[in-house]
């Protein structure tokens, strides 16, 4: 089942500007080892729920997996061959606006190289280039 939001204020949303890095969202918060994204764009509930599967199945009941993105911006899509005009198009998918420098997933109790690979697989899902980032020490 892909994510979606439980309800929403508005049903459509216009599809805005994506400008700037990640000022939020863009440390290793809750694992040891961290995918970043080094492209903005928007990502689909299906594209998540690909990453997710992929890194569950590779690491196979070892160590905890965060996903840190949601989608909560519907895109919308007229069908085909039909005439200009008649308003907007009912929402397709839902997806989330990820901005270059953002964390989309987080492994915590698992060792370095094999979260490296498990990510690596999971970059191979993703529509953008991304990047294996570990978490920093407190200073």
């Amino acid at each position: 089942m892909p994510l979606m939001p439980k309800r929403v204020k508005f049903r459509k949303q216009q599809r805005g500007k994506l400008r700037g890095v990640a000022s939020r969202g863009n440390h290793v918060s809750f694992g040891d080892f961290g995918l970043q994204v080094t492209e903005g764009g928007w990502l689909t509930a299906r594209q998540i729920e690909a990453g997710r599967i992929a890194a569950r199945q590779y690491v196979s009941r070892e160590g905890k997996l965060f996903v840190r993105v949601f989608p909560d911006k519907p895109i919308s899509k007229k069908p085909l061959e039909t005439r200009m005009g008649k308003g907007k198009a009912e929402p397709e998918y839902w997806a989330a606006c990820v901005k270059p420098g953002t964390i989309l997933y987080e492994l915590s109790g698992v060792p370095k190289d094999l979260a490296r690979s498990a990510f690596t697989r999971v970059a191979h899902k993703m529509p953008f280039r991304c990047r294996f980032v570990e978490r920093r020490p407190a200073v």
